[in-house]
């Protein structure tokens, strides 16, 4: 059935084509083909057939053990399971060589025919899942490589599942290209070879579909799991200026390097994320962030909740991703391997840089003010100041640590190292600021910077000599110094004295408690200290990770018929109520069934940064002006 989408009817889509190879050129040459089957959605299993039409004597095939976008080492193979080949019919063994790979002895020359299933029950965009309501995954949890045949094309074959009332009225979305498929987006895809294959995540399931075009390109949006309130309108109105004002950034009037574009959104009771790729993007959020239609007595005030503007900002930050890392990205990613740790000094300008212009389309496109612009940026200047971490260890030292400390988060994270996503915008902003400020040429600005290096490396590897240089170009001089300081070095970054110069007021209010004692909490289940920050008066009283804080003590002696001397705490925003006048109080504390009574000093006053508007002028010349449009292609 048509649906409506922006008062226009369009026809149900089918799928979303890559730029890659001509679907049909591909399809003639395809040597690998891979059958997915939904074997049992209540056991969470994928079932795969893997053909190779011409395997070596000794063949080889691998699961990867990370996806690019998400720098961790997540083994895979783990969830491999009941691998068995077979060629002209006959079983023949497949032998395990190391964690993610096995090799099989070819007695012919006959296709290689693998079976083995998958567990998917990680609901998350990394990974795989599958239940009675959805399924997801991507081609680095499923397809295993085969190997010295990663560069020829595959064939992904997607059967319409049958006799299964747990999936029927599924559907399939991808961003692959299709070769046939039916109505419901069933049937068979190619790729140019194993890099697009696993680059192009596949949706599954009965979600919501709609569709717009930016700047002539054709756009799809599914979204599973959302409530009935949900204004599917509204968010394919939003997405369309974000996606054509980044377009315009990079391209100006014309034509972007993709052909067409997948936004596949899972929305869940809790959860936020996003995973980009080339021509597509996996993303999560909670239902209740979505945007919702208004009750049948009221009419669009144009207000939107946090966490919506937080979803725009992820939709903003991935879609950008399509250029700055999936196709301009770091040297050392030119070439994936899929078998281990691939470093770079570098995330601090790909996620960092990129997380300054998610939020800075979200005000070009009128989707946020001046001063919803500042509070966001606000509350990225005060997390990075509250992050020991940013006296230890530089962006570039962040970045290549990555593996190991970004996302393997624990108690002392906050302490040992510093994000590059966050740090990194503000790297970026400093960057942008600097080069308005000096104004060197009419065009002085990041975004030049940025276009710049989309020509100078032809969309391809790049490396911070490339930054350095484009950098040089549009402001004139060398900024050695700079990258020395801010990318290289741990000290502060120059942010009050560049946004001042802008237009923006930088005042200091006095900071949440929390801070000032050097501690991060939780309250749901009691009063929980999450961690310990380093250098504060908590550790100094001795405080730990995992403490459960139970109560207070004071200094007043037992009188008679007064013996209480402390009090429960439950929130540690009433701290200063129950010490009073005191400057020590007896912090009570559960730790291994032990009880604890540790000597807290009360918190010396310390300060937070609240940016406002001074200058609305120079303002919005920053922040309010569309992009010029660049003449890259």
């Amino acid at each position: 059935m048509p649906r409506r989408q922006c008062g226009i009817l369009l026809p149900m889509p089918r799928t979303v084509p890559t730029q890659s190879l001509p679907a049909a050129r591909v399809a003639a040459s395809a040597p690998v083909h891979y059958r997915i089957e939904i074997a049992d959605p209540n056991a969470h299993l994928f079932s795969i057939t893997l053909t190779v039409a011409k395997p070596a004597a000794e063949q080889r095939v691998s699961l990867p053990v990370w996806i690019p976008g998400s720098y961790l080492i997540r083994e895979f193979s783990k969830n491999l399971g009941g691998l068995e080949a077979r060629q002209a019919g006959r079983a023949i063994a497949a032998k395990q060589l190391d964690k993610n790979t096995w090799q099989i002895n070819c007695t012919t020359k006959q296709p290689l025919v693998l079976r083995y299933q998958v567990y998917a029950y990680d609901n998350s965009v990394r990974t795989a899942w599958l239940d009675r309501t959805r399924g997801f995954f991507n081609g680095t949890s499923l397809c295993l490589k085969v190997e010295e045949q990663e560069h020829t094309a595959h064939v992904l074959e997607l059967p319409q599942p049958a006799g299964r009332d747990a999936v029927e009225g599924w559907s399939v979305a991808t961003g692959l290209a299709a070769k046939k498929i039916n109505r419901q987006g069933f049937g068979s895809y190619v790729a140019a070879d194993y890099d697009e294959l696993v680059d192009c995540p596949v949706e599954m399931g009965n979600f919501w579909s709609g569709s717009f075009k930016a700047c002539g390109v054709p756009h799809r949006f599914v979204v599973a799991g959302a409530l009935p309130a949900f204004d599917g309108e509204r968010l394919l109105e939003d997405a369309k200026k974000i996606c054509e004002a980044q377009i315009r950034f990079w391209h100006g009037s014309k034509k972007p390097p993709f052909k067409s574009y997948l936004f596949m959104l899972n929305a869940v009771d809790d959860g936020y994320g996003g995973l980009e790729h080339r021509n597509s993007t996996a993303l999560i959020c909670k239902r209740q962030d979505l945007p919702r239609l208004p009750a049948p007595d009221e009419t669009k005030s144009g207000k939107v909740s946090e966490g919506y503007t937080i979803l725009r900002g992820l939709l903003s930050h991935e879609y950008f991703h399509t250029w700055n890392v999936k196709r301009l990205r770091p040297a050392e990613f030119a070439r994936y391997d899929y078998d281990r740790e691939n470093y770079s000094e570098l995330l601090w300008f790909f996620e960092g840089f990129t997380s300054y212009y998610d939020d800075l389309f979200l005000r070009r496109t009128g989707l946020l003010d001046n001063a919803g612009y500042l509070r966001l940026l606000n509350k990225t200047i005060n997390q990075v100041m509250q992050t020991p971490g940013r006296l230890l260890q530089s962006v570039a030292e962040a970045s290549f640590d990555a593996w190991v400390k970004y996302y393997r988060q624990d108690e002392n994270t906050p302490n040992a190292t510093v994000s590059y996503y966050t740090k990194g915008s503000l790297l970026a902003l400093c960057f942008d600021l600097t080069l308005r400020l000096e104004g060197k040429t009419p065009a002085s600005s990041l975004d030049e910077v940025m276009r710049t290096l989309w020509q100078s490396c032809k969309a391809g590897p790049m490396r911070e000599e490339d930054f350095s240089g484009a950098l040089q170009a549009i402001g004139r001089r060398s900024f050695a110094a700079e990258l020395a300081a801010w990318v290289h070095g741990k000290g502060e970054l120059p942010l009050k004295e560049l946004l001042q110069a802008h237009g923006v007021s930088v005042f200091e209010d006095p900071a949440q408690l929390a801070h000032r004692l050097g501690v991060r909490v939780s309250e749901s289940n009691g009063l929980q200290v999450k961690a310990v920050l380093r250098g504060g008066i908590a550790e100094k009283a001795g405080f730990a990770a995992g403490d459960e804080w139970l109560g207070v003590e004071t200094a007043t002696k037992i009188k008679a018929g007064n013996p209480t001397t402390g009090w429960r705490i439950n929130r540690l925003d009433d701290l200063p109520l129950y010490a009073g006048g005191a400057k020590k109080v007896i912090a009570l504390v559960s730790r291994d069934k032990r009880l604890l009574r540790l000597e807290l000093a009360m918190p010396p006053s310390l300060t937070t940064w609240r940016l406002a508007v001074q200058d609305a002028t120079k303002v919005d010349r920053w922040l309010g002006a569309e992009p010029a449009h660049a003449a890259s292609t």
